[in-house]
């Protein structure tokens, strides 16, 4: 059972009916005691960062999300938001990330690029994952995935890089720390390389 957190910003129904598809039982709550029993949590999510944050704080739950995450060491994936909401902060708010796992979520800079970038960055694209992970094994060879951001995570360590992705320059695409797992696309919406990703997270993680 995987428990995907509601906390008001997401189309939530994508990601059940994709666990559906791979026969994956969840859940959708924002009930503290439900978080609680949690084995595997998801937390998803779009929209801006400080919006995301308040809402976690003000359903109460940034303290049983950092038990389960931190403390118990559930395996948990962060989505779009969800994952830069695992960063200290944001260049889009003023309020305190989660803080698990070190770094600051930056708007795409077209003054890198050598190319003029469109903001959002709305499109398939290929995701070239840069250490071994269970949530990249046996995908096919350049797996492609649906993206729609105009901020990206920069995290402070490199070991905490799970994945890049060229959009303009190369940017950080996918995380991960111990039980702790984030990406900026959307696996949700991605087909069969989605699929694979969430089958990944269910079976092996």
């Amino acid at each position: 059972m995987i428990t995907i957190v509601d906390y008001g910003t997401g189309n939530l129904a994508s990601i059940t009916n994709m666990l559906k598809r791979i026969g994956c039982a969840s859940i959708i709550t924002s009930k503290v005691d439900e978080i609680a029993r949690a084995t595997k949590l998801i937390l998803p999510g779009v929209g801006a960062f400080d919006t995301g944050i308040r809402n976690l704080a003000n359903l109460g739950l940034i303290e049983i999300l950092n038990q389960k995450a931190i403390v118990e060491r559930v395996p948990t994936l962060g989505i779009c938001l969800g994952m830069q909401l695992f960063m200290d902060g944001s260049q889009e708010g003023n309020l305190r990330g989660l803080g698990w796992i070190e770094g600051e979520v930056v708007r795409f800079n077209p003054q890198i690029s050598q190319e003029k970038l469109k903001i959002p960055h709305m499109s398939w694209n290929y995701v070239s994952p840069v250490k071994e992970s269970k949530l990249f094994a046996d995908l096919q060879d350049d797996p492609r995935f649906y993206f729609v951001h105009s901020y990206h995570v920069g995290p402070a360590r490199a070991g905490d890089v799970l994945a890049r992705t060229t959009y303009g320059y190369p940017f950080t695409s996918a995380v991960e720390r111990d039980n702790v797992a984030g990406v900026q696309f959307h696996p949700e919406k991605s087909h069969k390389f989605g699929m694979k990703l969430l089958q990944n997270f269910a079976e092996r993680y």
